[in-house]
């Protein structure tokens, strides 16, 4: 369904920013019979998230103008996730979806609660076993996930860093894709969330952990849904030793005592810091991230520094 005229005027121009989202925002409100007034701007990172004030309503704006299908999928996975009542967020109701204001896509959600409170890493555990038995419906028609075309893709389209950190990225890639093709996977191919990780479990207002984010929902070892939780901990100290014990244990494997594991890690940490490079545009917090992340990967040291995006 679309929304709003979408030419240069309005559209075409509107810059991914607070400012320039509060329009799409009021727009889509006012064609799903919502009401926008006091909504809070809750993060602008792969899409600008607001919760409204006058209902208990989280409203997700996509800044890629071209994820139509995927959010399409998006909203067509978390209801058949309700349908095997599974816990993650739920679409809203009564409302079609997604929305196009602007050239960009819009989607409503149920919150979760009236704050953001994140589960366990254990808890995350037990959500992922549980979403890992899940058979998916050939009616979703899930895409098969290719990290090594992902990450070309978000190189290929990084303009805002220095050609010699480009450069040194794409070498690195190259590298890393002739190590990934000589992986052996040990766990089962299939359903897997994409990107899994504590910030994405939040504690329902009824107590228990809800898994959101349903955008990256794709078919591949399920390894990847492993490896931020084995990072946070090994790299970067987001997560204490006795917080990954009780994961491997709620989960039942351990990532990385698989021989694979320094190979699938330094891959999805390239994903990670390349993430950050599109954003080094936006505010000098993210071009400084993005300076010390790169003197990581050069020298090896001080990503126990980090920050946390």
């Amino acid at each position: 369904m679309n929304s709003g005229s979408g030419g240069a005027a309005h559209g075409g121009g509107t810059e991914f920013t607070a400012e320039g989202m509060e329009g799409v925002l009021r727009e889509a409100c006012e064609a799903a019979g919502l009401d926008p007034t006091g909504a809070e701007l809750l993060r602008l990172g792969s899409n600008a998230v607001y919760r409204l004030a006058s209902l208990p309503v989280i409203v997700r704006i996509a800044r890629a103008p071209a994820l139509l299908a995927d959010m399409e999928r998006s909203v067509a996975v978390a209801r058949w996730l309700e349908t095997v009542a599974f816990p993650a967020t739920r679409v809203l109701a009564g409302v079609a979806q997604p929305l196009v204001v602007h050239k960009r896509v819009v989607t409503f959600w149920e919150s979760v609660q009236e704050r953001e409170e994140y589960a366990t890493v254990g808890e995350l555990a037990d959500l992922l076993r549980h979403f890992h038995w899940l058979e998916e419906p050939e009616s979703l028609r899930l895409p098969y996930f290719d990290p090594l075309a992902k990450l070309s893709a978000s190189l290929d389209g990084l303009t805002a860093v220095s050609t010699e950190d480009r450069s040194f990225l794409e070498e690195r890639a190259a590298t890393l894709a002739k190590e990934y093709d000589r992986l052996d996977f040990a766990l089962p191919f299939g359903l897997i969330h994409g990107d899994a990780n504590i910030g994405n479990v939040l504690r329902h207002r009824d107590g228990h952990a809800v898994l959101i984010d349903l955008d990256g929902l794709t078919l591949a070892p399920r390894e990847w849904d492993l490896i931020l939780t084995a990072i946070y901990y090994d790299r970067y100290g987001w997560h204490s030793k006795a917080e990954y014990a009780e994961f491997v244990h709620r989960y039942g494997f351990d990532l990385m005592n698989w021989p694979g594991y320094e190979t699938l890690a330094d891959l999805r940490e390239l994903m990670m810091v390349a993430w950050i490079g599109h954003q080094v545009g936006t505010s000098e917090r993210y071009a400084a991230e993005f300076a010390r992340r790169m003197r990581s990967l050069r020298t090896g040291e001080g990503r126990d520094s980090w920050g946390a995006f």
